[in-house]
């Protein structure tokens, strides 16, 4: 097949949609570790409670994704996609919309649960009806896409939240989630999970994936492979500021460009790492190669003393652009996920790749 007919096949509608699907998903994640400061500061906190209170909300949100994780994965392979991607977007959307009107710490967690809840199954039923449509030779080349093309929601996220006030910051993630449910509403569900529908399987179980070691083993293995990521995002980008301030740098450095620089680079990185995969062969290697490499990264970060904040933000882009090499990006990424769902059949897929949130709790 050559490469034209190929990317005609990967920019389906649905893909195309799952894309900006994920974008938007992307947008509302990252936007708390965006606006954590100014946000945090209206509401009249000051000094070490920005830290305090900013790890307990982001363990909030964690805390959403683990619950909405397991929820969005058994209705997925009960309900199916669609219904989940149409749950969850009015959930986060209405959560952030929401967000723009708190007055304290504890509305402000009570919204963030929410909204977690909502993010946790946008991510993981898109890739899976992506991965449902498209044939099994090109379909590292469809996550890759849609990873590549989503991460840039962080980008316009710290856009947003630079030249306009952080409420309506959220109060566009909010809008934009409803209009990506008017475009959700055209995407048919996949031949995949309606042919599985038809059979007498039993789908959704959770407990199933706990009745066979090799599977359990498996799958705890997927979840731990997700941890440096979220390591790397949750807590050396979102709180970059007071590693800046702990690394004596001269300067101040804006969570929010951490998270820019970083997400540049992840998104550059995915756009090659579709090929990278598809060109190896083997997953393994390119997780092994992560495990090496981005522990090396987190050593270069945590010991840039007195550096330059340019260098610092460097190190962010550094951090992002090192999965161009491993074929894995970051929240929930397209190669963790996909390396997940590919283990198991149409009607457990999408339980396995919406709790890509377990990781991230697992660590905080």
């Amino acid at each position: 097949m050559n490469e034209k007919s190929t990317w005609r096949q990967v920019l389906q509608p649905p893909v195309i949609i799952a894309a900006l699907g994920y974008f938007v998903d992307i947008y509302d994640l990252l936007l708390f570790s965006i606006v954590r400061v100014p946000s945090l500061k209206a509401l009249g906190l000051s000094g070490d409670q920005l830290l305090k209170e900013g790890i307990f909300l982001i363990n909030v949100q964690m805390t959403g994704l683990l619950v909405g994780g397991i929820l969005w994965g058994i209705l997925g392979d009960k309900r199916g996609r669609l219904s989940v991607l149409f749950g969850s977007i009015l959930l986060y959307s209405l959560a952030n919309l929401a967000n723009g009107f708190v007055t304290n710490v504890p509305e402000y967690a009570i919204l963030r649960f929410i909204a977690g809840i909502g993010l946790a199954g946008e991510l993981g039923a898109g890739i899976t009806l992506v991965a449902e449509i498209l044939p099994k030779h090109i379909r590292g080349y469809g996550t890759a896409l849609v990873a590549s093309v989503g991460l840039l929601g962080a980008v316009l996220a710290y856009f947003v939240a630079a030249y306009t006030d952080w409420r309506i910051a959220y109060g566009i993630g909010g809008g934009l989630g409803l209009c990506l449910l008017l475009l959700r509403y055209s995407v048919a569900e996949s031949g995949m999970f309606s042919s599985t529908k038809k059979k007498a399987v039993q789908r959704g179980n959770f407990f199933q994936l706990f009745t066979r070691a090799n599977t359990f083993l498996s799958y705890t293995r997927c979840i731990f492979i997700g941890l440096p990521i979220w390591f790397v995002i949750g807590i050396l980008i979102t709180f970059s500021p007071e590693f800046a301030s702990t690394l004596s740098l001269p300067g101040a450095v804006d969570a929010g460009k951490a998270v820019m620089f970083c997400y540049i680079g992840l998104s550059l990185g995915d756009l090659s790492s579709g090929s990278l995969s598809q060109f190896l062969k083997s997953r393994k290697k390119v997780v092994f190669l992560f495990m090496i490499i981005t522990s090396v990264a987190i050593t270069l970060y945590l010991t840039l003393s007195q550096q330059s904040v340019t260098i610092f933000y460097s190190t962010c882009f550094f951090l992002g652009f090192l999965h161009w090499l491993l074929g894995i990006v970051c929240h929930d990424s397209s190669r963790t996920v996909w390396y997940k769902h590919s283990r198991y059949c149409s009607d457990h897929r999408a339980e396995c790749s919406t709790r890509h949130g377990i990781a991230a709790y697992i660590y905080i």
